[in-house]
């Protein structure tokens, strides 16, 4: 089995929005629906968009295992609108995006790889702040997923309809 990493682009949006969908079955099939709600996030017109949006401003990063879509992230340079109210770094950063995998690929290591491209593209930008938001509710263990690979808890901060979330930075 071998994971590649290629840049994505427009015609990746129908994979990405898939990874999402699997995200969101696998999220409900273990009792958590509150990271993304029960419905495929395909059927929701404001996540393409928000997907496209980011995609645009920044460069989505597909992993492939043996050819085939597996996960994907985006990078861009801000947090963006969502996240505004949140206190600017001080200083450059990269922000990470929708990072989601296809869960017929769970324990690959298909995210830990795009993490790891992730920090490299960084650095090699001369970048020394890469951040990231998440679900901070359930069990935290996708804040506990970030801290394995290097972030630290920064704001904690409460979304649309009490979404609880969580920031976390790594220095590259």
């Amino acid at each position: 089995m071998t994971i590649t990493i290629r840049e994505g682009g427009p015609d990746d949006l129908p994979a990405i929005l898939a990874m999402l969908d699997s995200c969101v079955e696998w999220l409900v099939g273990q009792g958590r629906p509150g990271q993304w709600g029960t419905k495929p996030l395909s059927e929701n017109p404001r996540v393409a968009e928000s997907v496209t949006r980011d995609m645009d401003e920044g460069t989505a990063f597909i992993a492939e295992v043996d050819g085939e879509p597996a996960a994907t992230l985006t990078l861009t340079d801000a947090p963006g609108a969502s996240l505004s109210h949140l206190p600017p770094p001080g200083e450059p950063e990269r922000y990470i995006h929708w990072l989601a995998s296809d869960r017929r690929f769970k324990g690959v290591g298909v995210g830990s790889a795009l993490l790891a491209h992730t920090v490299e593209v960084t650095r090699r930008a001369g970048v020394s702040l890469l951040r990231v938001d998440c679900y901070a509710g359930d069990d935290g263990k996708l804040v506990r997923y970030y801290e394995r690979h290097g972030f630290v808890r920064t704001e904690t901060y409460t979304g649309k309809d009490d979404w609880p979330g969580q920031v976390l930075a790594r220095r590259v």
